[in-house]
């Protein structure tokens, strides 16, 4: 088996990695992703006008909620315990897009990488849902990390 890949053990059998020796430090993960629709549909998210409600509160709240549930969500992820996380968003109108960011702070023997994406990842996908009645053709997507420090090595796009 590759030995590059630490969630498969010597047998190709899928596990958690051992972080039990590793030390505790500040790490820290950003993420960005978009999102593209319609005009009209940008203009209710904007005047909120949505049907549903507050699109941004409430897919601020749901990528939060993602990324503090990360573990429950992605096999083999280590359960983290986020001392911050924070979402937030831009608006291009001359695209049509929304932008959306999550960061996450905590102390820990491993990385929040995965946090951050999936906070992003379902901050879109609730903006999706709260915006499908007026517009089923948006686009979600360039969903990457953009930073990131702690542990080994640090990283920025």
């Amino acid at each position: 088996m590759n030995s590059e890949l630490s969630h498969f053990d010597c047998n190709g059998n899928a596990v958690m990695m051992d972080v039990s020796g590793k030390t505790i430090s500040r790490r820290t993960a950003a993420a960005k992703g978009s999102i593209v629709m319609s005009e009209q549909a940008l203009k209710s998210v904007c005047e909120g006008t949505s049907k549903k409600g507050d699109v941004f509160g409430t897919a601020r709240i749901a990528g939060i909620m993602a990324a503090k549930k990360c573990a429950d969500l992605i096999p083999l992820c280590h359960t983290l315990n986020l001392e911050k996380c924070t979402v937030d968003f831009t608006v291009n109108k001359d695209k049509n897009e929304i932008e959306c960011f999550c960061e996450v702070l905590l102390n820990g023997k491993t990385g929040a990488e995965m946090e951050a994406l999936t906070g992003v990842s379902v901050s879109l996908l609730a903006i999706y849902d709260m915006c499908k009645s007026i517009d089923k053709a948006m686009v979600i997507g360039n969903i990457k990390l953009i930073k990131k420090s702690g542990g080994k090595s640090d990283y920025k796009c």
